[in-house]
């Protein structure tokens, strides 16, 4: 069923602001929830960070304090929105726990995106990205049985696979190499003008949770974990980043942002299985439409463009969902899994100089691959049970990756490793 945000009736931005009380709102239960709840409760409160950080640079970079405070009333909404969804995670739920929740919606929102993108540049960079974000799901798994005695697949459900990628030892690749090219929003589709944006602010919001509060957990390698995992997301960030189309003025982007967000909770209320938070969803999508509007006033305002010249239709594209992906994942892990990252393309790793920038860098960061944190978790576990926890459907597809009593902290960063 369509659905165009820009002919649905607006309400005014102050009727948006909310009390105390609305903002405090039932938490979901972790152990009777679907974990796709949690993953969109992750995604959007991602999606709102995204929103209120771009929102304070427009106010930066504006002289106008009529616009100002227009910016700072959305604004304000949004940071409730955005506090609102955190209110959504229980007490309950520890720090590793909802790690476990970001990193699998890294996994399914990525590889939903790589399958329904258009632009090959863009399905590159997803697919390169998704394999580094599964390999953390492994990781994270292994410290939650060894500190907790829990198992992930509580958490992630029979959806996806738990098990080593492209190691995250392999992942640490020199700044250069992180930036791409950037898509057209002249001639890109609807979808892959939203993809680019909202895989950016999820790994966004993945970068900022590990800088903030791995420093919180509670013993040493697991701060370390964190640390290098923080790092990884920090190339993610970039890379992604660096699809979305720079020219855009902040008029456009910002109607774009707004837009985007209808999207996403039209997206996740039609996906939604918790009514509770279903109706959470429909009440943020309403303020969002009045967000929407509102943009599009200013941009007419202050540039004279209608909002079709920035979206010439504005009928959501393809919803997203939330589904196992698994045989899509297996895939990419058998065609790609030695890939890195080479200027704005990417190469396996045999191919690749031996002078070029990753070596040396993998020199500089990784130069006793045996004390690394990522690698160390592993050997950890297989120490105290014998092998590493993994959960998966079927034998692994990359032979050198089956073992489970050792580590592989050679393949994607060593030529010619098996």
């Amino acid at each position: 069923m369509k659905f165009n945000p820009f002919e649905q009736k607006a309400k005014s931005l102050e009727s948006c602001i909310m009390d105390w009380r609305k903002l405090n709102v039932k938490p979901y239960n972790k152990l009777e929830c679907s974990p796709y709840t949690r993953v969109r409760c992750i995604l959007m409160n991602g999606t709102e960070y995204e929103s209120v950080w771009f929102g304070h640079q427009f106010h930066r970079h504006s002289d106008d304090n009529d616009l100002k405070r227009t910016i700072a009333l959305i604004r304000r909404n949004e940071q409730q929105q955005q506090k609102l969804i955190s209110s959504l995670k229980p007490l309950d739920e520890n720090l590793l726990e909802t790690t476990i929740g970001y990193e699998q919606l890294a996994v399914d929102l990525t590889a939903f995106l790589a399958q329904h993108v258009s632009d090959n540049n863009v399905k590159k960079a997803l697919d390169f990205a998704l394999l580094e974000d599964f390999d953390h799901l492994y990781r994270y798994a292994n410290l939650l049985e060894s500190d907790m005695r829990a198992k992930a697949e509580d958490y992630v459900g029979d959806y996806t696979e738990i098990m080593p990628a492209r190691p995250t030892i392999a992942h640490h690749r020199h700044p250069y190499d992180t930036v791409k090219t950037h898509i057209n929003n002249k001639n890109a589709t609807a979808f892959d003008k939203c993809a680019v944006n909202i895989i950016t602010a999820a790994e966004q919001q993945t970068m900022n949770y590990y800088m903030n509060l791995g420093g919180f957990y509670k013993n040493q390698k697991g701060r370390e974990i964190y640390t290098e995992i923080a790092m990884v997301e920090e190339d993610h960030v970039t890379q992604y980043g660096s699809l979305i189309d720079p020219c855009a003025s902040w008029f456009e982007m910002c109607l774009m942002h707004e837009y985007i967000e209808c999207y996403l909770y039209y997206s996740m209320f039609c996906d939604e299985s918790d009514e509770n938070v279903k109706h959470i969803w429909e009440i943020l999508l309403e303020q969002e439409i009045a967000h929407l509007h509102a943009s599009a006033i200013n941009l007419y305002k202050y540039e004279k463009k209608q909002w079709q010249e920035v979206i010439p239709n504005g009928d959501f594209p393809e919803l997203i969902s939330f589904k196992s992906n698994k045989e899509y994942i297996r895939k990419i892990i058998k065609n790609t899994v030695t890939n890195t990252g080479n200027r704005e393309g990417y190469i396996d790793i045999n191919k690749l100089p031996d002078n070029a920038d990753f070596f040396k860098y993998q020199n500089k960061v990784n130069k006793n691959p045996q004390k690394v944190a990522s690698h160390q978790v592993i050997v950890e576990h297989i120490k105290n049970f014998g092998e590493d926890y993994r959960f998966q459907d079927k034998t692994h597809p990359i032979s050198s990756l089956q073992d489970r009593k050792q580590d592989n902290v050679d393949i994607g960063r060593v030529k010619n490793s098996k």
